[in-house]
């Protein structure tokens, strides 16, 4: 049976009519290789059962009519398409309480204890998951249908009505890939989707499109891939992030993510799960865990960022866009452009290089450079300004910001606007982690050749605190700014090559150096 949440939902009919496999027009239909689609019926030895067929028979469709297929492990193989007919639900069965001595999920191996400790747990298992595939390549999940991970955990301990991630016979994600090629994620919807979605590593040639997915923990982790096209997506992440590169050691290797686009994809985090499916969008009457449900880059960093461009996306009701590098790599050359965000609940902008250093002993700083940001909206965030953070003698470089409007909620008073934040050097990196922050707009620390254009501030209500706060910042212009009505607008604390051109409201300066202004 589908939740109560799916009734009434109308789904779009199917549109491919490849050549299949000569079953059906469609494909192999899984009915005809034992598959009940009771709901009850455990189908997933009858699934596997017939990707073997295709696979011996060198690939091809395997198709799901209309029902609901419970399952546990489904085990892809190369060349391998699973088409799901609208009606059509891959249900992730509840855990057995005997464990494998039933069935139950996969059990992975265990990395080796040489650096199994260099990414979350999560980042280091696979097989324990609704479908996976490894080392596989020309594989694809198409159709209108649902993936339902209702049986899986999420990776909580405080989860208790869930089962617990790691113990043999649970399953915890709902798609995992790792090192694999020519990939196609296409058209269908996920619910309830585990701890993660889809965990992606190492996987290349990666399309991901036109997918709904209303989850109750991460979204899309795409983990040391390259060639990545992420497009047209809806995704609602409450309690956790919806679209997240990383760069995780979980290889045994470090691995950049790059070459990725992401567009036209709506990002969210604070309405009932099941209510952006069905249509309803029901916003939670308290905000889970702050909201999360952002576009964010790490926190697993160990082989870096490069070449990505996100652009045309939406944020609501959830976190602002996060660029984070803290493992010693480098997160470099990234575009961002025409993005609207609604009721942030965090910091609108944060880039951060840090020195957490999870990793090889033999690891240095990384870098996070040539950064573009242009065409943001931002309307009914919080009091917590953008950041812009590196650490002593690391800086944030290169990174220009234009064509950009910020409305806060404002209301800092006197007490904010004197604090001098914590370094926290090494810590766990959220626009949070500083406590406290003395500026409305824009706090920035260790950073240079920062260009600032075209920007506008709004408050809602009045804020003590300056638009820029700025502490060890070399080479930093602003031009054409609008900003509040203030008696202090500017903060700055040993800064040199500093300008202010071209607004209305703004007097022009230029300073060769500056130990301590405020104006």
């Amino acid at each position: 049976m589908l939740p109560a949440t799916l009734a009434g939902l109308t789904l779009p009919e199917i549109s491919w009519a490849g050549p299949g496999a000569p079953d059906t027009p469609f494909g192999l239909n899984v009915r005809h290789c034992g598959a009940r689609g009771d709901g009850v019926t455990i189908d997933s030895p009858s699934i596997n059962a017939a990707i073997e067929q295709l696979a011996a028979q060198g690939g091809g469709t395997l198709y799901f009519p209309a029902g609901t297929y419970a399952c546990y492990t489904i085990r892809l193989k190369s060349r391998i398409r699973l088409y799901l007919d609208a009606g059509a639900v891959i249900l992730a069965a509840p855990t057995p309480k005997e464990g494998l001595a039933t069935g139950g999920y996969d059990q992975d191996v265990e990395l080796p204890e040489s650096y199994r400790d260099y990414q979350d747990h999560g980042h280091s298992h696979w097989r324990n998951s609704l479908i996976w595939g490894e080392g596989l390549s020309d594989i694809a999940i198409e159709g209108p249908g649902l993936i339902w991970g209702k049986g899986l955990g999420r990776g909580h301990d405080y989860d208790f009505d869930m089962p617990i991630s790691g113990r043999p016979g649970v399953g915890d994600k709902s798609i995992a890939l790792k090192l694999c090629r020519n990939v196609l994620l296409r058209d269908f919807r996920m619910l309830k989707a585990g701890w993660f979605a889809l965990l992606a590593t190492g996987v290349d040639n990666l399309t991901i499109d036109n997918l709904l997915i209303d989850t109750n923990r991460d979204g899309l982790d795409i983990d040391c891939c390259r060639n990545v096209r992420v497009s047209n997506c809806t995704i609602n992440a409450p309690w956790d992030d919806a679209i997240c590169p990383k760069s995780s050691f979980a290889l045994g290797y470090a691995r950049a993510t790059e070459n990725v686009t992401i567009d036209n994809c709506y990002v969210s985090g604070s309405y009932e799960i099941g209510s952006v499916l069905d249509g309803t969008w029901k916003v939670y009457p308290f905000a889970p865990r702050g909201s999360h449900g952002r576009i964010k880059f790490g926190t697993e960093s160990n082989g870096g960022f490069r070449n990505i461009t996100i652009t045309n996306c939406v944020f609501d009701k959830c976190r602002g866009l996060a660029l984070e590098t803290v493992d010693g790599a480098r997160l470099e050359d990234i575009t961002i452009s025409n993005i609207t965000m609604r009721d942030v609940t965090t910091s609108p902008v944060f880039l951060r290089l840090g020195r957490r250093m999870r990793g090889p002993a033999s690891l240095s700083v990384g870098t996070l450079r040539r950064v573009l940001i242009t065409n943001i909206t931002s309307s009914g965030a919080n009091r917590m300004p953008s950041i812009i953070a590196g650490i002593e003698g690391h800086p944030v470089e290169d990174v220009q910001i234009s064509q950009c409007h910020f409305e806060q909620e404002g209301g800092g008073d006197e007490a904010l606007a004197s604090i001098i934040p914590l370094q926290n050097e090494a810590g766990y990196p959220e626009p949070t982690m500083f406590g406290h922050l003395p500026a409305h707009g824009f706090f920035v620390r260790h950073a240079r050749n920062l260009v600032f254009s075209n920007l506008s501030f709004d408050l809602q209500t009045s804020d003590a605190r300056p638009a820029f706060w700025m502490q060890n910042v070399e080479g930093v212009h602003l031009n054409a700014l609008r900003l509040p009505d203030q008696e202090t607008r500017f903060v700055l604390n040993n800064v040199t090559d500093f300008a202010t051109t071209g607004s209305l409201t703004v007097p022009e300066k230029r300073l060769r150096k500056v130990e301590h202004a405020h104006f």
